[in-house]
């Protein structure tokens, strides 16, 4: 039916599940669903149908990202949020790459 763009619509959708099915962020069990809904309008006389098809496809949610935060205080005595690293700054590891400073944050505008 609809010269094969039925055919196309779930094709569509199979591809963004297979997609997320794939993706490393998503849970690997998690359910997909793809629903597909015809919807048929007749017209007065019974005689003519038109009908509108939508696929719509339930994916799994990308996973959240975790990361360990300390609070700290900077020189000037404000609030910091800083990203805790598994190495000290500059230091270097197996492979002779120099850890990076981590990624810091000012929060709020009080000072201690």
């Amino acid at each position: 039916m609809a010269m094969g763009g039925i055919a196309e619509v779930v094709d569509r959708e199979v591809d963004r599940v297979i997609c997320n099915v794939l993706d490393p962020s998503t849970k690997a069990t998690a359910k997909r669903k793809i629903v597909l809904t015809l919807t048929f309008n007749p017209d007065e006389t019974r005689s003519r149908l038109d009908m509108d098809v939508q696929a719509k496809s339930t994916l799994a949610p990308v996973a959240p990202l975790k990361t360990d935060l300390c609070i700290t205080k900077g020189r000037g005595g404000e609030l910091l949020m800083a990203e805790m690293l598994p190495q000290v700054p500059g230091q270097i590891d197996m492979d002779g790459d120099e850890a990076p400073e981590p990624a810091m944050a000012r929060v709020g505008r009080m000072t201690y």
